[in-house]
């Protein structure tokens, strides 16, 4: 059933690897809407589809079965050339390795995702980009380079580039997992003030104190999503039965 103010509607997605003839089901029957001014977090062991889900989301990869809207547009059997359009101008991302070019000022790594529109003059891109800086405290730094700047403040940035071209939504893919507790937390912080401003934001964490940032709570198991309790109890059966099995293979072997 459609959702008049879901940004993402997914449908029964299912995504399937093929590697020397074997099949891996990474997703399987997966329902998820995202509504706009959301902030969800994904959660779940590893392994569970968390980082496939988010690049289905983010059009860097296709489903192999089911249907995905963003912004109402059937995106799941686009070309590769409307999927990076669509990508560019819908979608902010946030990584967990920064993925800063190192040898671009931290002014050019913002404007980037600019410079692939079309009709976007210089003079724009650069205060468009400026903007972005001074919404996470980072327009004092804009000439510098990423290897100038602190774990944090790269990702202080690498959240501006995100930010630069008015996404429908931010995609945040372990955005904590290279910085340490206190950088962690302001990154965190950031996010929250971002969603309080208006953003959609849709976040992977493997971390339940920043997955508790979130409005709305997702967890996932085996490709599929669950509900919390299910989750739980999955994961309880999952550590009994590997701790049976350790344990099993030590009896054998005495």
């Amino acid at each position: 059933m459609s959702n008049g103010d879901a940004i993402i509607q997914m449908r029964n997605i299912g995504k399937v690897f093929y590697a020397d003839e074997v099949e891996t089901h990474a997703l399987a029957g997966v329902h998820l809407d995202i509504n706009q001014g959301e902030y969800v977090s994904i959660s779940g062991p590893s392994g569970c589809g968390k980082s496939t889900l988010l690049s289905i989301l983010g059009l860097l990869d296709s489903p192999s079965s089911g249907q995905y809207l963003l912004a109402n547009n059937a995106v799941e059997a686009l070309n590769r050339g409307q999927r990076s359009d669509i990508r560019n101008r819908q979608i902010g991302f946030i990584f967990q390795a920064f993925n800063l070019i190192g040898d671009m000022t931290v002014l050019e790594n913002v404007e980037l995702p600019l410079s692939y529109r079309k009709g976007v003059s210089s003079s724009e891109r650069r205060e468009r980009a400026v903007a972005a800086l001074e919404k996470v405290d980072m327009a004092h730094r804009l000439g510098h380079y990423p290897a100038q700047l602190s774990g944090g403040q790269q990702q202080r940035v690498a959240v501006a580039r995100a930010l630069v071209g008015a996404p429908a939504v931010l995609l945040a893919d372990e955005p904590t997992g290279n910085l340490d507790s206190k950088n962690g937390e302001q990154v965190m912080q950031l996010l929250d003030e971002l969603h309080r401003q208006g953003s959609t934001i849709c976040m992977v964490t493997h971390d339940s104190r920043y997955a508790d940032y979130a409005t709305r709570k997702i967890f996932m198991f085996d490709g599929r999503i669950v509900d919390e309790e299910t989750m739980h109890r999955l994961r309880a059966e999952e550590d009994y039965r590997h701790f049976d099995e350790h344990k099993g293979l030590r009896i054998r072997s005495a």
